[in-house]
C-alpha cells in the first residue's frame, strides 16, 4: 500500500491544479476526467472488445513466436556445430527492431490479426532464442551424460532432463517475451492495424479526446501488470523459494 501514496498524492495535486487554474486543453485532462473516461470505455463496450483484439493478437503471438524460440533454443544448446553455424544469421536478425518488418508483414498479410501476430511473434521469438539457449547450454553435463548411459533418445532426453533442468531459466524467458508481446502489438496497432487498444488510443487522439485517450493508457497499463502479476504468481507455484533467486527482467 505504500507504494500507492506518491502516486495517488500525484493525482491529487494534478485534480486541484485543473479544477484551480481551470485548465482546458485538447492534450490534457484531469484526473477525475480521466476516470469518468475509463468508465464511459467499459460501459459503451469499446474497452471488452479492444482490450480483447490486443491481448489475442499478444498471446498469439507469444506463444508462436516463443514456441519457435524454444524449439531452436534446444536444438542451438544441444549442437555446438548448429549453434556455430546459425550465429552468424542470428546475430544479424536479431538487432532488426520487430516494428520494421511491418511493411512486409502488412504486404503479405494485410490487415487483421495475421499480421499483428506475425509481428509480435517475430519480437518474443528472440528473448526466448537468446535465454532459453544460455539457460539450456548451462545445464551441467553431467546430466546428459546420464542421459545417453540411460539410452534415452533424443526427445525423452529433452522433455525428461534438459527442460526440466532449464525451466526455471525460460520461464524468466517467456516472462520477459510476455511483456514484449504486449508493447509490440500496441506499437503495431498505433502504427497501422486498425484493431486494438492501440488503434483506439490513436482514434481519441486525432479526434480531440484526451481523456479517452489517458484512459486508453491507464488500461494498457493495468493489462501489462496483470500479465506480470499472474507469471509472478505462476513463477511462485512452479519453484517456490528457487523463484526469488532468479533474475527477475
Amino acid at each position: 500500500m505504500k507504494g500507492l501514496v506518491l502516486p495517488l498524492a500525484l493525482l491529487a495535486v494534478a485534480e486541484l491544479c485543473a479544477r484551480t487554474l481551470g485548465i482546458a486543453s485538447d492534450t490534457l485532462a484531469a484526473p477525475s476526467q480521466i476516470l469518468a473516461a475509463c468508465w464511459d470505455v467499459i460501459a459503451d463496450g469499446t474497452l471488452p472488445l479492444r482490450a480483447g483484439q490486443t491481448i489475442l493478437a499478444a498471446l498469439g503471438g507469444l506463444a508462436l513466436g516463443g514456441g519457435l524460440g524454444l524449439v531452436l533454443a534446444i536444438m542451438l544448446g544441444l549442437s555446438t556445430p548448429l549453434r556455430r553455424l546459425l550465429r552468424f544469421p542470428i546475430e544479424t536478425l536479431r538487432p532488426i527492431p520487430s516494428i520494421a518488418t511491418l511493411p512486409i508483414m502488412l504486404m503479405v498479410y494485410g490487415f487483421g490479426y495475421r499480421m499483428e501476430i506475425a509481428i509480435v511473434s517475430f519480437a518474443c521469438f528472440w528473448p526466448v532464442l537468446i535465454i532459453g539457449q544460455a539457460a539450456i547450454s548451462g545445464i551441467e553435463p553431467r546430466l546428459l551424460e546420464v542421459s545417453r548411459v540411460l539410452g534415452l533418445d533424443f526427445f525423452a532426453r529433452v522433455t525428461k532432463v534438459v527442460l526440466p533442468a532449464a525451466l526455471p531459466r525460460l520461464f524468466i524467458a517467456f516472462r520477459q517475451a510476455a511483456a514484449v508481446s504486449l508493447i509490440v502489438a500496441v506499437t503495431a496497432e498505433i502504427a497501422m492495424n486498425p484493431q486494438g487498444l492501440g488503434y483506439e488510443l490513436m482514434a481519441a487522439q486525432s479526434s480531440l479526446r484526451p481523456a479517452t485517450m489517458f484512459a486508453m493508457l491507464v488500461y494498457i497499463g493495468l493489462i501489462g501488470w496483470s500479465l506480470n502479476a499472474l507469471l509472478l504468481l505462476v513463477q511462485k507455484h512452479l519453484f517456490g523459494f528457487a523463484a526469488g533467486s532468479q533474475v527477475s527482467p
